[in-house]
């Protein structure tokens, strides 16, 4: 429709008192969608809950899986720093395409009795979102989050954590056992086209997620609520895995970054690498590639490309692109350019899936929970099935990454569980098992301390203590929200990366 006739009835409005007669009808566009379909809406949410490019250099390189000595735009981790453009694409993915989604869908749906499972199941995904966003950054607009158009608020006040995970457990309780199969079905549902099951499985999944967060801070919480999400049923088998599928319309950020200009800036970590040789761990081979010989990034071709886990050699935390050369000659290759880095034909394609929540991390969160005592079982099946679930999961990523069920068996004899070092051992198969899962590698290695890792000697950083702990909020929540991130800092703490979480005691 043409503004120009708008404007002019927008101008006689001014001095005719009749001019509303008819004045809908003519701006009505009379072919356009008047609603939507909020599970279109809910796909919204899924598709974009898949993790921006950064957490290559943030989440992932904090707990040293990845490493990149350039600076620039890719400063972060490597050099201990701030680097608010970056720390920020969380918070700015998050909140406009998923939450701002979910509680749309919630507000739509919940107008329709007929529609209680599509609530259900946003709910318990907004309840995901939600943790990954507090577990980041603390404190943080939980509430009165999302709702700007629904209840014109504007500026919302930010939550304690504390609140935010107590009301995360209860929603994940309530939907979860809300959902209901025998009412009408979401087939337009894109993460498991309605099936009511699987949604229940990952509702409760969740909940053991959110329970074993809580193991430091508030141990009763905690266990009753690990309880609680066992009776309710988890996720079976890789099967019903929460995972992100990308396509060409829609692809991986973390394969988009590694296939493309910055794909030779960003490598495997030597303390990730050198743990995956040390046990022999045949995941190094589906995860890992080596251009040996390569002194630039054009000579990082396939001619060069080597997969052998015997020769993979991870780059050292603490050097930028200058002293890595040195490091480089003495550790034998040609370059740096010749480190390990995630193989970009397997496991970071462009198309390559997200896991989000899966059968193997609920197995190990299942073993240390069993350790505790907390729940039925032995932690060494537990654990067991866990390493066993996500070797078995590399082959979702492609044919070429699949490990071979002998191989499995031979890693699980020659690495055998060890009770005495129970929490170390499982907590340290999780972080292999969040491997391109950055922000739960990053959470959960702060709630365990597990592995227990090295300080990356860079100098000139930016914290004062050892790590990060916790991404700082964006500079437009600086500018535009600042009586209330001044409340929520007055509260937790400092807005830079050394203060923690709550739960992170």
């Amino acid at each position: 429709m043409k503004k120009l006739p708008i404007y002019l009835a927008l101008a006689t409005c001014l001095f005719a008192t009749s001019c509303d007669k008819g004045f809908d009808e003519m701006n009505t566009n009379k072919t356009a969608a008047t609603t939507v379909n909020p599970v279109f809406l809910l796909n919204n949410a899924v598709i974009n809950a898949s993790f921006p490019s950064p957490i290559l250099w943030y989440d992932m390189s904090i707990v040293q899986q990845t490493v990149t000595p350039n600076s620039g735009v890719l400063t972060g981790a490597n050099f201990n720093q701030d680097n608010r453009d970056y720390t920020q694409q969380i918070w700015l993915r998050y909140y406009p395409d998923v939450i701002r989604n979910t509680k749309t869908t919630i507000d739509l749906a919940s107008k329709d009795p007929a529609r209680s499972n599509l609530v259900n199941m946003t709910r318990i995904w907004q309840a995901h979102a939600f943790m990954v966003l507090t577990d980041t950054y603390g404190d943080i607009p939980y509430f009165d989050a999302g709702v700007g158009f629904i209840n014109q608020v504007v500026l919302p006040k930010y939550d304690p954590q504390e609140a935010i995970y107590k009301d995360i457990i209860k929603e994940l309780k309530e939907a979860s056992a809300a959902l209901d199969a025998s009412k009408p079905k979401e087939n337009a549902d894109i993460m498991y086209a309605g099936d009511i099951a699987k949604w229940k499985k990952l509702g409760y999944s969740l909940l053991l997620r959110a329970g074993m967060r809580l193991t430091e801070v508030d141990p009763t919480l905690a266990q009753q609520t690990v309880k609680d999400a066992v009776q309710g049923g988890l996720i079976e088998s890789n099967a019903d895995n929460a995972v992100v599928r990308h396509n060409a319309n829609y692809n991986n950020a973390l394969g988009s970054t590694l296939n493309g200009t910055e794909g030779n800036n960003i490598y495997l970590g030597a303390p990730f690498v050198n743990y995956l040789k040390s046990t022999n761990d045949p995941r190094l081979g589906s995860i890992a590639v080596r251009y040996v010989g390569a002194t630039s990034g054009p000579q990082q071709i396939p001619a060069n490309a080597k997969t052998d886990p015997s020769v993979q050699i991870g780059m050292p935390f603490g050097f930028d692109n200058i002293s890595i050369k040195e490091q480089a000659t003495k550790d034998g290759l040609a370059s740096f350019y010749a480190y390990s880095q995630i193989d970009r034909t397997r496991l970071a394609k462009q198309q390559s899936p997200m896991f989000l929540v899966t059968y193997g991390m609920n197995q190990l969160l299942l073993a240390e929970a069993a350790t505790r005592g907390w729940v039925v079982g032995s932690a060494e099946d537990y654990y067991k099935k866990g390493v066993r679930a996500h070797m078995e999961q590399m082959a979702l990523y492609d044919v070429n990454s699949a490990i071979p069920s002998s191989a499995i068996d031979a890693y699980l004899a020659a690495n055998p569980f060890d009770a005495s070092k129970a929490l170390e051992q499982i907590n340290t198969q999780y972080w292999i098992a969040t491997f391109m899962n950055g922000p739960e590698s990053f959470a959960n290695w702060r709630r365990s301390n597990f592995p227990k890792l090295t300080p990356n000697p860079f100098p000139g950083k930016s914290i004062k203590g050892n790590f990060i702990n916790r991404l700082t909020y964006p500079n437009s929540e600086v500018s535009v929200n600042s009586a209330n991130l001044k409340e929520a800092v007055g509260r937790m703490g400092a807005d830079d990366l050394d203060t923690k979480v709550w739960w992170d005691k």
